[in-house]
């Protein structure tokens, strides 16, 4: 089948990777405009545009696809591909109605999340900031709507008691590109039955903003826990910004303050309602990412301090 490839992120890799290899015509690749990175603000590619031009494939990166000189163009090069299907993965950008009907098949999206629950912008920080057991990938039909579309096919995954959003993601790139590729195989047989999605079921996994990562230790730990899971947490100590990469969450109960360091031997800190929290991964501004045992040998905790005081 002839595709135009639509992503940018790293999710998006492994599902243009696996319809190259399942033997499909990759015509094209669209992803979004190189952007400046580090002090020098060099022009970075997106992980996309590297995989697309390892394999060869012609790259577009219109600034938008909706409006400017730049939409028109990008339309009349699809016109002139005329693909049998768009495929999109986080692509970042919407998509125009003359662009989703535009193939024959139409625009498939890879979603991260069992639709219609978490549409929107981060599904997968959001499933471990509300504790779901399951997450999966939808492969749904794009409409005009945000995530709307008839659903095609879904895959589901177990979410782990202490996975960070990253093991996720990973896990979630890897079924989406499983998913795809059945998809994009039953298209022409026709043996994919759509499913409307209930918008009564729905909810909005809004953009993570980095307030969102603040340690407020009132709460209990298993909502930091999530927090540090799904976000990377931060917080002070001794007026150094700490941040918090993994934890767990420590049996048996204090009724020290929230905040506290309750054992410096392990920094395990007191949280809401008298939970305990143990830091197993940390960075102090000033010092490598590492491990609580490692940082510990060489950073002494005062007990009783209290973070982010």
């Amino acid at each position: 089948m002839k595709i135009v490839f639509m992503g940018t992120p790293d999710f998006a890799v492994a599902p243009l990777q696996a319809l190259a290899e399942a033997g499909h015509e990759i015509a094209a690749v669209f992803t979004q405009p190189d952007k400046p990175n580090g002090r020098k603000m060099k022009l970075v590619p997106s992980p996309v545009k590297k995989a697309a031009l390892e394999r060869g494939l012609p790259v577009y990166q219109p600034t938008s696809l909706r409006k400017g000189e730049d939409a028109e163009s990008a339309l009349q090069t699809l016109q002139e591909i005329a693909p049998d299907c768009i495929v999109v993965a986080a692509y970042g950008q919407i998509l125009p109605k003359a662009v989703l009907d535009l193939p024959k098949y139409g625009c498939i999206n890879i979603h991260a999340s069992l639709l219609p629950k978490y549409r929107g912008a981060a599904p997968i920080q959001h499933v471990i900031l509300d504790g779901e057991p399951e997450t999966g990938v939808t492969i749904m039909q794009m409409a005009e709507g945000l995530d709307t579309g008839d659903m095609l096919l879904k895959g589901a995954l177990p979410i782990g008691e202490n996975e960070t959003a990253d093991e996720l993601h990973d896990r979630l790139a890897a079924l989406g590109a499983e998913l795809i590729v059945k998809a994009i195989d039953a298209l022409p047989q026709g043996t994919l039955t759509p499913e409307k999605q209930d918008d009564a079921l729905s909810c909005y996994a809004s953009m993570i903003t980095k307030q969102m990562s603040a340690l407020d230790f009132a709460k209990s730990a298993l909502e930091l826990h999530r927090v540090i899971c799904a976000l990377t947490g931060f917080t002070t100590y001794e007026g150094k910004r700490l941040k918090v990469y993994r934890s767990l969450v420590a049996s048996g109960t204090t009724d020290a303050a929230p905040g506290t360091i309750i054992d410096a031997d392990t920094f395990t800190v007191a949280c809401g309602d008298g939970t305990r929290l143990t830091f197993t991964e940390v960075q102090l501004e000033g010092s490598k990412r590492m491990q609580t045992a490692d940082f510990l040998r060489g950073k002494k905790l005062t007990q009783g301090a209290v973070l982010g005081a």
